[in-house]
């Protein structure tokens, strides 16, 4: 078949090409930087610098829409924020656009969120149609998914990925997290009882393509592993793991200090089921954290 993905170059993004390749699948990439595109992926994919270069007779059966700013490097200035929102959803909306332009409407448009879409929820238990808190992340990943749900006026079906803590071996959410540990720093953040509800990119990767491959499935569903772990729990784990102490915690005081807003990705809590995956009777390779850090430490994923 014939995919669009934007934001291939990104920490899923990248393996998820990867994988589509192999599946014989021609891939065309939408990227700020296609002589990355061209070197990551040695000139076997076509790269399109600009979504104007995108014409109505191009005919893609499958969209998949996972660029956006990264949301935890740098400082949440109002410009910061502003950056942040346009990154996804106004290029949601060119993407929109373009459906809308297409002689011929793809069959799957694939689309980016977060779980941040639901707020800080204590303790609470949350699937696909839980109520939400609002907060910056909640609005953001809310006019997120309402953009890319005006696909369906098109015929498109439309599926919205509620994505975790993303694990893998080569970056994302561990990396961060495992600098400290090594270096005798680690330890629980805040209290340590706010949920992780995280996943194995893996796992990530096989529900897009069961999204392809179930042309029944449509609308939002939690990219999370069964079993979320406290942050206290996840540390231990962790430390055991990587045989590293976790004795240094970092209070939330500390961390707003620090981080400002953007403490609310580290110390807000979201307990997210898969429940609609599961439904689905979806497979996750990974459905215990010690298991997917294991997999992730032999860097074969």
């Amino acid at each position: 078949m014939n995919i669009l993905i934007t934001g291939g170059t990104g920490f899923i993004g990248r393996t998820l090409i990867k994988h589509l390749q192999k599946e014989s699948h021609k891939i065309t990439v939408l990227s700020r930087t296609p002589d990355t595109i061209n070197k990551i992926f040695n000139n076997e994919v076509t790269a399109l610098s600009n979504i104007d270069l995108l014409k109505p007779d191009h005919n893609f059966e499958i969209i998949i829409n996972l660029a956006g700013a990264a949301i935890f490097d740098n400082h949440w200035s109002d410009a910061r924020k502003q950056l942040i929102r346009d990154s996804r959803i106004t290029l949601t909306e060119q993407l929109i656009t373009y459906i809308e332009q297409a002689s011929i409407k793809p069959e799957l448009f694939i689309s980016s969120s977060a779980i941040g879409y639901y707020g800080d929820q204590g303790n609470q238990e949350l699937n696909e149609s839980s109520p939400v808190q609002a907060d910056f992340s909640q609005r953001l990943c809310a006019d997120w998914e309402s953009t890319a749900l005006q696909a369906e006026k098109f015929g498109v079906r439309v599926c919205l990925i509620r994505t975790g803590l993303v694990l893998g071996h080569d970056g994302g959410l561990l990396q961060r997290m495992q600098i400290p540990f090594k270096l005798g720093l680690g330890g629980i953040l805040g209290n340590g009882q706010q949920w992780m509800s995280w996943i194995h990119r893996a796992d990530w990767v096989n529900i897009a393509k069961f999204m392809i491959n179930n042309k029944s499935m449509q609308g939002a569903y939690n990219a999370t592993a069964p079993h979320p772990v406290t942050n206290s729990d996840f540390t231990k784990i962790l430390s055991k793991h990587l045989k590293r102490p976790a004795l240094l915690p970092a209070p939330a005081w500390l961390l707003k200090m620090l981080l400002g807003e953007r403490s609310d990705l580290i110390l807000a809590s979201q307990r997210v089921l898969p429940e609609r995956l599961l439904a689905e009777n979806f497979h996750f390779e990974y459905s215990e954290l010690l298991s997917a850090l294991t997999e992730i430490s032999s860097h074969h994923d």
